[in-house]
């Protein structure tokens, strides 16, 4: 090589197997509830010694559940004793008059990323939101979500474990979502449905790429496979305690969104992109642990569910319309939760009937769980599991004395985005759970989406859903409207 080919700087790239090793330690990290201070001395150290990194991506997740990234300089960052910014362009969070927003480094949660589908030299590590003044902000639903895990395990004993069956579609093309409101139309790249794809067709190399990418994260992948409809995935990784488990959620869906672009195809998370065939979900299983042993088994229970388990299934259920539209967070997934497509819209708990919106999977004492099929893949997954943790924990149960009707009714989760807005604006238990600027904000927000697109759905999906959708973030689009 000539000295003018040579190259100037060498940037951090990891091997796979390396990267696993090394994510898997980071996790343990987590595992162990590691002191920060600890952890943040170890991390600080190994990014003044490690020349090779350049930037350190900070990712933070707002209202909606929109996933940000701001890259601060390596050397920047390390002599910073504050990190700020701009809070005014996040939909949901400050006022324009009221804009600076600081970050807090969570330290624990520390990845490596592969240099291939996310460029070398950088790692990645997820950040809180808190207020001018220090505090927590409120909008902020992972610092919320870490608070409380936090709390369940210092004052109960209480660990909460979630794993979340996440459901996509792969279309030919990049930004195929942003291109929509002038095509009209998704193009699918496989019209094979569940367990139908070739080793070397292009839905099979798009999962095993991204399941690659999984592993090395330590995702601690279990198994993967198209899905019912055709170009439609999904992966599955172990369980973990509920933040790395939402963390998960949003790395998830970035990672598959880098590989189809790399591939020249969108990975897309809307829960109905496609007329007529099923949408996407993102089951959210759940169970509380103490000690390492399951408090949602016993072997005498009904479906080996135990008293807690039953308390708080009821209590889900009683707030089941109140909480579905955090668990359905936009116009595009009311169509999702259609009888005609093996919908979980019934309010009910079954271990076998997968229209109810909480099933008791079949399960051994270390794999008892709830899990709640009714939520969208395209939901804040802090704030849902925040929601559904602190209301099977504490919200109204159903009073005892309460008469019991004639004749059982069906409950059906609301169909459309408005009647879900009218029963979450009238629940007191949702404004308690969300702190009322927060309940107010995200209420705003679905108003915003809702008021721009088709009041009656219909059979047809819309251009305004999707050019509209809080994740099709098309900034120029929104600003002519």
């Amino acid at each position: 090589m000539t000295p003018s080919n040579a190259p100037l700087r060498e940037f951090l790239e990891i091997p796979y197997e390396k990267l696993e090793e090394l994510n898997l330690t980071s996790l343990d990290n987590k595992l162990q509830w590691r002191p920060m201070d600890e952890v943040e001395a170890e991390r600080r150290s190994y990014l003044e010694s490690e020349k090779r990194i350049k930037a350190v991506t900070v990712a933070f997740t707002d209202l909606e559940g929109r996933f940000h990234m701001l890259d601060y300089d390596k050397k920047f960052l390390l002599k910073s004793d504050i990190l700020t910014f701009d809070g005014s362009s996040i939909r949901g969070f400050t006022a324009i008059a009221e804009s600076d927003l600081r970050l807090e480094i969570d330290w624990r949660a520390f990845y490596w990323m592969p240099a291939d589908i996310f460029g070398p030299g950088k790692v990645l590590v997820f950040g809180h939101v808190l207020d001018r003044d220090g505090r927590p902000y409120e909008a902020d639903f992972r610092g919320r979500l870490l608070a409380y895990t936090e709390k369940l395990h210092r004052e109960q004993g209480l660990v909460a474990n979630v794993a979340t069956e996440i459901e996509g579609f792969l279309f030919n093309g990049r930004d195929a979502e942003r291109r929509y409101y002038r095509t009209g139309k998704f193009e699918l790249i496989s019209t094979g449905g569940y367990f139908n794809s070739l080793p070397q067709d292009p839905l099979r190399r798009f999962i095993d790429a991204a399941a690659e990418v999984q592993r090395a994260m330590a995702f601690e992948n279990e198994k993967d496979h198209p899905e019912v409809g055709p170009s439609q995935f999904e992966m599955n990784f172990r369980y973990a305690p509920a933040l790395i488990a939402a963390d998960r959620v949003q790395l998830y869906k970035l990672l598959c969104r880098q590989v189809a672009q790399s591939m020249d195809m969108t990975a897309s998370f809307l829960p109905k992109p496609v007329t007529g065939i099923n949408g996407s979900g993102m089951h959210t299983n759940i169970s509380l642990a103490r000690d390492g042993v399951n408090q949602f088994w016993d072997d005498k229970g009904k479906d080996n569910l135990s008293a807690l388990g039953r308390k708080f299934t009821r209590r889900i259920l009683h707030s089941a319309e109140d909480l579905c539209l955090i668990l359905n967070a936009s116009v595009n997934a009311y169509r999702r939760l259609d009888p005609a497509f093996e919908a979980p819209n019934e309010i009910a708990a079954s271990s076998v009937d997968r229209s109810s919106m909480i099933r008791i999977p079949y399960a051994g004492p270390a794999g008892q769980r709830l899990e709640i099929r009714s939520v969208g893949p395209d939901a804040n997954p802090y704030l849902v599991i925040y929601a559904l943790l602190k209301t099977g924990l504490e919200g109204p149960e159903p009073p005892k004395d309460a008469p019991k009707p004639k004749r059982i009714r069906k409950r059906l989760l609301p169909g459309n985005i408005y009647d879900a807005m009218t029963t979450y604006r009238r629940s007191g238990w949702v404004r308690e759970l969300m702190e009322p600027d927060s309940h107010a904000k995200y209420l705003e927000l679905k108003q915003m989406c809702a008021h721009r697109c088709p009041r009656e759905l219909g059979n047809r999906i819309k251009r305004a859903e999707i050019m509209f959708h809080h994740e099709v973030t098309n900034q120029m689009l929104w600003s002519m409207f």
